[in-house]
């Protein structure tokens, strides 16, 4: 095991995988989100900064969730985010819908599927090609 410093509040603890925050900065963070989630149900329109600056998250983290497709706007919310490969605005994630197919269908070709070989049976010669023995 490794031991870190947290991110959140510089205390000590046992590092294991994921981001570099203790167990209780995680609940937190957690907490937040549930947080958030809720206020963004109840207030679909509501813009960016006013959605950070009422759950006391900065717009960075609630972007991240909407990157991570944790959170998802609305189609009536002011807020959208853009696609990274072509720029298309999107409501949730990091690519918008074709995108996603394109890089699906690049990947699936770019991988090649092992195609089943068909075994042959030995095939039975005539009576004159086979072996014989003598007998004693």
């Amino acid at each position: 095991m490794e031991v870190r410093n947290c991110k959140g509040c510089g205390r000590l603890f046992n590092y294991l995988q994921g981001p570099p925050l203790c167990p209780a900065c995680i609940g937190s963070l957690e907490e937040k989100f549930q947080q958030v989630k809720e206020f963004l149900r109840e207030n679909p329109k509501a813009p960016l900064s006013v959605v950070a600056e009422e759950n006391d998250v900065s717009t960075k983290q609630i972007r991240q969730w909407v990157r991570e497709e944790r959170l998802s706007f609305t189609e009536e919310s002011q807020i959208t985010l853009e696609c990274e490969n072509c720029g298309a605005k999107i409501l949730t994630g990091r690519f918008c819908s074709k995108c996603k197919n394109g890089l699906i269908h690049d990947l699936n070709g770019a991988v090649k599927r092992p195609q089943a070989t068909l075994v042959q049976q030995p095939q039975r010669g005539s009576e004159k090609d086979r072996m014989r023995f003598l007998e004693k």
